[in-house]
């Protein structure tokens, strides 16, 4: 906000870093932590665009915390993997047929070959063993492709626009445009629909919105369905929930649900209701789970001619002036889940776009109608989000109604309660008619209880996993920010130097067992050099203890330091970038077999093993390799940087002004260094090849 001007309440434009800079920074969720990604990843500390984070107040927490907790912000480049595999594998899985080659488990959301199914990709695909070493991509696409076509549904899960597969978010009904799925599946949902399959990408940076806020030294938010979520609030994050009472007395009327026989008995009864509220102008919004339903539903008030407007992820354009015309006498609006959350819809339509007597007229004439009717055609898996739909009616003291019409054909019963509510059914006995009743609803909600447990275990399974990536980050992050903030940037090095002259001398010692002649002696001195540039001119010639070593080498790091980093700092924005430029290539490898060591500790079950536990052995292990590789990396190169660069001719760049402060730079050296010439780092590759790249 512009603070010279506190009446005006104008926005006014300002760099990322201005805004910041500001006592209180207003933004969305993603932005956050995609800032706070692009900060790992600069070579200049004047390119760093947040502070710490202190304090984070966040809207819909629920949905940020919880739904989109296992959403990973990623950013990544593209990878060279070939594409044709994902329209060879598409071909030969559209062949299969369900039951005799595979299952589908529709609560868990996957489908399994049987050994029939096997051997018929192996001769489809003309390979011997589909599991075998050389094949072993081979599976992971199959398993994408089996998703892509009997898990994940067109106009439910994803939508096509201009010939690109755009994600539905399940919770809240709109487009994500530019988010993909990962591991493959979106290529495999590309080859699916017959258009352009993009190449897979390479994992430069990633975060969960949840380890983000995480970050943060106090936490907290606001939402109207955080009740239902305690327990996970509490377990994951440590939060209490605290529910405040409503401003006005709550009116509304929430009505037992319908229980149908089958879905067509469901929608039939929909469109009676929504006719004959209709006829009184009473406002009616009628919720359904996916886009596919939505205009299911549109078509049926086709037939029946009862004009209305539909609302979804293909309308999203309209969606405000839909929205606000939605309380208006007469008005039938089908949504999606997108007017489910956050929406006001004002009774009597927008006050602003009539004469206030006008309206004021409407207004208590839908108030004396009864208010706002809210029709769930669905129940979702979660309470909170069929009470943030109900939230739509009965606000500030008005009137409302709401009520649900669930058949035992839906998703959710029958992937979690259908074989209860069935036999409940089979008591009372049905046909067309709609059974109510309170226990029947009761018995609805306690499946949505163990839907919700059920999704919780897996939530809280995954954040056991991501914690040890989210340490690893952390500690990366660290070292990565005192080298570009020149913070203890002596003991980084000291650290890395020690551990290499260990390992030089201890590896050495072995393969020769060390006898204290002067052949062991030079060869243990060359190894060094390699680190430490001309360090036998340095250290006495009778030295010939691994301790002295060590001593020696140590106080010639010291030496050199000072003369590189302290006496001489022409080049210390070069050798900073060098360093950062190791931990990323590193890091970056080290993502991808993480990645893929995720996707395959599972089958370590079959060996009575824990994979949690496994996992985390495993991780360490890489981690360790990493650190390792990092600090080889920086102490085979660090001192030989200055020494190329003053022989190229280097000269320090200027800084880069705060007005481009929130772009990623790279390195920027002199213009002198041809692309053909060594690299001023010292790997011995053509510049073009390593850092020029």
């Amino acid at each position: 906000f512009d603070t010279q001007n506190k009446s005006s309440q104008q926005l006014i434009e300002s760099s990322r870093k201005d805004a910041y800079l500001a006592d209180i920074t207003y933004g969305t969720n993603n932005e956050f932590g995609f800032d706070y990604l692009r900060d790992n990843m600069v070579i200049q500390s004047e390119q760093l665009s947040q502070r710490n984070r202190n304090f984070a107040i966040v809207d819909e927490v629920d949905n940020i915390l919880i739904d989109e907790a296992r959403t990973p912000l990623i950013i990544s480049g593209p990878s060279q993997q070939p594409t044709d595999l994902y329209k060879k594998v598409n071909q030969a899985v559209k062949q299969l047929q369900i039951q005799e080659d595979f299952e589908i488990s529709e609560k868990e959301r996957t489908a399994l070959l049987t050994e029939d199914g096997i051997s018929n990709l192996e001769t489809l695909l003309n390979v011997e063993n589909m599991y075998s070493q050389e094949n072993y991509l081979l599976a992971h696409y199959v398993e994408n492709s089996l998703k892509a076509h009997y898990i994940f549904a067109k106009d439910v899960d994803y939508v096509l626009s201009n010939g690109e597969v755009v994600i539905v978010d399940e919770f809240t009904g709109r487009l994500m445009p530019g988010r993909r799925y990962s591991e493959g599946l979106h290529q495999s949902l590309e080859a699916k629909e017959q258009v352009k399959i993009q190449q897979e990408s390479i994992t430069y940076a990633t975060i969960t919105l949840q380890n983000y806020f995480r970050l943060y030294n106090k936490l907290s938010g606001m939402t109207g369905t955080a009740a239902t979520e305690a327990e996970e609030f509490y377990k994951i994050y440590k939060l209490e929930s605290v529910s405040i009472p409503t401003h006005k007395p709550m009116l509304r009327e929430d009505l037992n649900d319908l229980i149908f026989l089958n879905e067509s008995y469901k929608f039939n009864a929909v469109v009676e209701h929504i006719n004959n509220l209709y006829n009184t102008k009473r406002p009616v919004l009628i919720g359904t789970g996916s886009i596919e339903k939505s205009e299911q539903l549109s078509l049926l008030l086709k037939k029946q001619r009862i004009p209305h407007q539909i609302l979804n992820a293909k309308q999203h354009e309209k969606e405000a002036t839909i929205v606000a015309q939605a309380g208006r006498l007469g008005s039938v609006t089908v949504s999606t889940n997108m007017a489910g959350r956050g929406t006001d819809i004002v009774l009597g339509g927008n006050p602003e776009d009539r004469d206030s007597n006008e309206w004021q007229k409407e207004h208590d004439k839908v108030i004396e109608l009864g208010g706002l009717y809210i029709i769930g055609t669905e129940r979702h898996e979660a309470r909170r989000i069929d009470n943030q739909l109900r939230g739509r009616s009965g606000r500030q003291g008005d009137p409302g109604t709401t009520q649900f019409y669930v058949s035992l054909q839906d998703d959710q019963m029958r992937r979690f309660g259908g074989e209860r509510i069935q036999g409940i059914m089979n008591k009372v006995g049905m046909d067309d008619k709609p059974v109510t009743n309170s226990w029947v609803t009761r018995a609805i909600n306690q499946t949505q209880i163990k839907m919700e447990g059920h999704n919780f275990d897996i939530r809280k399974h995954l954040v056991e996993y991501d914690d040890v990536m989210n340490i690893q980050r952390s500690i990366i992050y660290e070292k990565r920010m005192n080298i570009l903030s020149n913070n203890n940037l002596k003991i980084i090095l000291e650290e890395m130097f020690t551990k290499e002259l260990e390992n030089i001398i201890d590896t050495l010692y072995e393969e020769q067992s060390y006898n204290n002649s002067n052949t062991s002696v030079l060869s243990v001195l060359s190894e060094i050099e390699k680190i430490l540039p001309e360090f036998q001119k340095f250290i006495p010639t009778n030295y010939d203890n691994p301790d002295q070593i060590i001593t020696a080498g140590l106080e010639y790091f010291e030496k050199l330091y000072t003369e590189q980093f302290i006496e001489n700092q022409n080049f210390i924005e070069l050798q900073t970038g060098f360093m950062l430029r190791i931990i990323d290539s590193v890091w970056v490898e080290h993502l991808t077999t993480m990645q893929n060591l995720r996707e395959s500790i599972g089958l370590q079950a079959y060996g009575q093993r824990d994979p949690l536990v496994m996992y985390k052995r495993e991780s360490r292990n890489l981690f360790d390799i990493i650190i390792s590789k990092i600090g080889q990396g920086i102490s085979q190169n660090i001192f030989n940087v200055s020494k190329i660069a003053n022989l190229k001719g280097y000269k320090s760049q200027p800084k880069i002004s705060q007005q481009n402060s929130n772009q990623i730079g790279s390195v920027n050296s002199s213009p002198r260094i041809g692309r053909n010439d060594p690299c001023t780092c010292g790997s011995g590759k053509k510049y073009k090849r390593c850092h020029g790249s």
